[in-house]
């Protein structure tokens, strides 16, 4: 396969980096100085060999052209992915000043271009062949009947713990502390209901969290209900509603929908993490289909998931979404083009909304999926203000507004929105909720480049 991109900008590749160490060591190192017999090729393969602490340098070598994001090999000890080395090579290149030639790769980086290459055909090859799980149709049926037994007990056992909080006053969820809480989580992990631990934990954080705590637990106390009883009646919903519920309460499904060719623009990507497990959240946006769509990859022990897209980049391929009411979730297909920039940015992202637009479309998603905690949307023409001690995007045209999440208002991502807009109207992809709105994105007015805040 021939590379048919163009060159990403320093942005795009300072968006790889893991955490803002990397992300500052990997800047010392996008010069021409530590630098040796650095290249790149036809087929979308950049090297180099970095000068280190030690007498050997560090050969790193990545491969831009995988639509599921850049590969990274570096023979440094670094357990980072991509490395600082990988992330200088790469602004290297992207400076696009010859410091990085063309050229034939060197037998280290082509022999794991090749071993790579190789084994991704091989995983597509074996795609279509029924795994072993499958194989046995039965088999796989006695699982899921065992499993859902199992939530069914532990969606029981929840609904008696609500009950007798309730029956006590909230007031009991201050005094009994988190250990109830996680306690109550451990016994839905056992049950095999991951959805189901993930809400209990967020109950068990909110007792003393904030002024007026008592009505959002009531609030979460009541969506966790509505959760329980969706799932002991589950037969009784409509198909799409009771996928939503399955999801939920932690039952990973499997995309079912009809697949979706188009070119797609990488929106927004960050990362969260529980501890033990990262996941990674990318929102694509859909030229020709008008769709936006999410991603997830997930990293465990601490590496990162594997799926790495630059935010800014298009690129074709098939989507197929998974099953469920409302649910923007999609698995990434078949690729058809490299990741790329965008060759009319402006031309390219998703069309604006007013903030009482995008309040609307939060509404409707929720019809759909009660548990929704977000919405993905655009909002067009905003300006950043700030307003007794915290922020919001206000529409330039209009009287309306959206309050910033408190989260936002306290990342780095607000002072590179703020600087953006410089007090002119900007176009921002975020997601909007009941806690406020979240930027991810952003773009000055005309045809410049995404910019993101996370």
């Amino acid at each position: 396969m021939t590379w048919q991109g163009e060159r990403w900008t320093a942005e795009q590749v300072l968006a790889l980096a893991p955490d803002a160490a990397s992300r500052k060591a990997g800047s010392k190192l996008g010069t021409a100085g530590p630098w040796s017999e650095a290249g790149s090729s036809d087929e979308g393969t950049v090297w180099g060999l970095c000068k280190g602490s030690g007498s050997k340098p560090y050969q790193t070598v990545v491969d831009i052209a995988d639509t599921a994001g850049p590969a990274y090999k570096c023979s440094c000890p670094s357990r980072k992915f991509p490395c600082k080395h990988a992330l200088g090579l790469l602004l290297l290149w992207a400076g696009g000043d010859g410091a990085v030639p063309r050229g034939q790769e060197p037998d280290w980086a082509e022999q794991w271009i090749e071993g790579r290459r190789q084994r991704a055909q091989g995983k597509r090859a074996a795609g279509g062949s029924p795994s072993a799980a499958s194989a046995d149709p039965e088999a796989a049926r006695r699982r899921a009947e065992r499993r859902a037994e199992r939530i069914t007990a532990g969606a029981t056992e929840l609904e008696q713990r609500l009950a007798d909080l309730l029956r006590g006053g909230l007031a009991s969820a201050e005094q009994a502390g988190y250990g109830l809480w996680e306690e109550t989580a451990a016994r839905m992990v056992d049950a095999q209901a991951p959805g189901l631990a993930g809400r209990v934990r967020e109950l068990g954080a909110l007792p003393a969290s904030v002024p007026g705590w008592p009505v959002r637990l009531l609030e979460e106390c009541a969506l966790l209900h509505l959760l329980d009883q969706g799932w002991l009646r589950r037969e009784r919903l409509p198909e799409g509603l009771a996928a939503t519920v399955r999801s939920r309460v932690g039952l990973a499904g499997s995309p079912d929908g009809s697949p979706v060719r188009d070119r797609w623009l990488v929106l927004a990507r960050y990362d969260t993490s529980d501890g033990r497990l990262t996941t990674r959240r990318i929102w694509l946006y859909g030229e020709k289909s008008d769709r936006t769509v999410l991603l997830l990859s997930y990293g465990a022990a601490g590496r990162a998931p594997d799926l790495a897209l630059p935010v800014g980049l298009t690129f074709e391929a098939d989507v197929s979404p998974y099953p469920g009411a409302g649910q923007l979730r999609a698995a990434l297909g078949e690729e058809f083009t490299p990741p790329a920039p965008a060759p009319a940015p402006a031309a390219t992202r998703p069309p604006g909304v007013t903030t009482q637009d995008a309040a609307a479309r939060y509404g409707e998603a929720l019809r759909a999926d009660p548990w929704l905690d977000s919405y993905p949307v655009t909002l067009g023409r905003v300006i950043p203000t700030p307003l007794d001690g915290s922020w919001q995007l206000a529409d330039a045209d209009g009287g309306t507004a959206l309050p910033l999440t408190p989260s936002a208002g306290s990342r780095p991502g607000l002072w590179r929105l703020v600087a953006l807009s410089g007090g002119a109207p900007v176009t921002v992809f975020g997601e909007c909720g009941h806690r406020g709105f979240t930027p991810l994105t952003a773009w000055p007015e005309g045809a410049g480049e995404a910019v993101p805040l996370c």
